[in-house]
């Protein structure tokens, strides 16, 4: 599975936490992320992920683009709903984009645990099958 990984500056720690916790489901899978979250998570877990630009250098469009193109299975993005962002329209659209393409999104720690769970027990392996 492809996963991409994004977080708000609010929420940065809370996916490095996330991502030690569930670092040995994660490491089975090809990783990708926005460029500040995906270098902490990198540093913090050992994992391998692929860093694109910042979320608001266009970072979150270069994992839209992948949605678009079917190279994304799951979206982890932790994102911080109190505080407004300059690029939340950008935020809109990436989610837009998971629902066109049906891929599997959670936007907090509660929706992540069950598809990091469910990934684990093979329940998106579907996702092979649309690729």
């Amino acid at each position: 599975m492809n996963i991409a990984i994004i977080a708000h500056d609010e929420k940065k720690e809370l996916m490095v936490q996330f991502c030690i916790a569930y670092c040995g489901v994660l490491s089975r899978n090809k990783m990708c992320a926005t460029g500040t979250t995906g270098k902490m998570v990198a540093e913090a877990t050992g994992l391998e992920i692929q860093t694109f630009l910042g979320g608001s250098q266009g970072g979150d469009q270069q994992i839209a683009a992948r949605i678009a193109c079917n190279e994304i299975d799951m979206l982890i993005f932790f994102r911080d709903p109190l505080t407004p962002k300059p690029h939340e329209p950008n935020d809109m659209n990436l989610l837009r984009l998971c629902d066109m393409h049906n891929i599997p999104v959670a936007t907090n720690i509660a929706t992540a645990e069950v598809l990091i769970h469910g990934l684990e027990r093979g329940d998106l392996d579907w996702r092979d099958i649309v690729r």
